[in-house]
C-alpha cells in the first residue's frame, strides 16, 4: 500500500524518529503504524547491541526538585557525542527521565519503571533508534531536606542540589541557588573541614612537609608550617570556609548566616 506524508508525520509525532526512518518503518510494516513503531523499537535494540562497546563520554546533567521543594534528584543521561548532548530533543528526554527519577529512590528502581507505556529499556531503545547513539543513565542521586534547591550549570554539564534546613521561601531559594552556583564554580571537596577524610588531610600535610623541607625551612618549624598549609587548604576547598564568589570578602557561612539571621 502507498505510504502517505500524513502517515509519516504521524509516526514521527509518536516516535520522534527521522522522516526517512519513519518512511522505511512504514514500508516494512506495510503502512501499519503500530507495526512501524515496533520496527523502530527493534531497530533501536539492534543499534544498542551494535554500539554496546561505545563510551558515553558526553551527555546532559539534570537537577530537579518536586513541587514541595523538599526532594531533589540529579541524573546524567550519557551519549556518545557533544552534538547529540546539545540536541534539544535529547535534553528534553533527559528532563523526562529526571521527572520520573523524582518518584523513585534508586537507579535500579528507575530502570524498573515505565515511560509512556514502555519499559524503561524499551524507551531507551526507542531513543537510540531515533538518535543513532548509545544512551545510558550514568548517575542518580537523591537529596531530601526541609528545602532542596537545584542548579544546572554550563549547558547541562554540571548539576547541583543544595539542602537547606529552613522552609522554602524566596530568600531561602535565592541563597540556596547562590550556594549551588558556588559549588558549581568552586567544586569544594566537602561542606566543612569535618567532612574531609583523614586520609586527605594526612596527604596534604605530607605534601606540605615535603615542600617546606625542599624550601630549606628549619626542621623545628616544618610541622607548624605544614599545619598552616593544611588549614589554608581546608578553608579554600570546603564549602562553608570558601570566599563567596559573589562577595569575595565574606565566606559562604557568613553570607548564609546573614540571610538566616534575618529570617529568624
Amino acid at each position: 500500500m502507498g505510504i502517505t506524508v500524513a502517515d509519516i508525520n504521524e509516526l514521527r509525532k509518536q516516535t520522534g524518529a527521522g522522516m526517512m526512518d519513519c518512511k522505511k518503518a512504514l514500508t516494512e510494516a506495510e503502512g501499519n503504524i503500530e507495526d512501524a513503531i515496533a520496527y523502530l523499537r527493534k531497530k533501536g535494540q539492534k543499534v544498542s547491541e551494535l554500539r554496546a562497546g561505545r563510551e558515553t563520554t558526553e551527555g546532559a546533567v539534570i537537577a530537579k526538585v518536586n513541587a514541595e521543594h523538599n526532594r531533589g534528584v540529579i541524573i546524567s543521561l550519557g551519549c556518545e557525542t557533544d552534538f547529540v548532548a546539545k540536541n534539544e530533543s535529547f535534553v528534553e528526554f533527559a528532563h523526562q527521565i529526571a521527572d520520573l527519577a523524582l518518584t523513585v529512590n534508586s537507579l535500579e528502581e528507575l530502570k524498573a519503571t515505565t515511560i509512556e507505556g514502555l519499559s524503561f529499556e524499551e524507551k531507551i531503545a526507542e531513543q537510540v533508534a531515533r538518535i543513532g547513539e548509545k544512551l545510558d543513565v550514568k548517575n542518580f542521586e537523591v537529596l531530601e531536606a526541609e528545602t532542596v534547591v537545584p542548579y544546572i550549570h554550563a549547558g547541562n554539564k554540571i548539576g547541583v542540589l543544595v539542602a537547606m534546613n529552613k522552609t522554602a521561601n524566596d530568600n531561602i531559594n535565592a541563597i540556596g541557588r547562590d550556594v549551588a552556583m558556588q559549588v558549581a564554580a568552586m567544586n569544594p571537596i566537602a561542606v566543612n573541614a569535618e567532612g574531609v577524610s583523614a586520609d586527605v588531610v594526612a596527604k596534604e600535610k605530607e605534601i606540605a612537609v615535603e615542600k617546606a623541607k625542599a624550601e630549606g625551612k628549619p626542621e623545628n618549624i616544618v610541622d607548624k608550617i605544614a599545619e598552616g598549609a593544611v588549614k589554608k587548604y581546608l578553608k579554600e576547598n570546603t564549602l562553608v570556609g570558601q570566599a563567596f564568589v559573589k562577595h569575595g570578602k565574606k565566606t559562604v557561612s557568613q553570607v548564609v548566616a546573614e540571610v538566616v539571621g534575618v529570617l529568624c
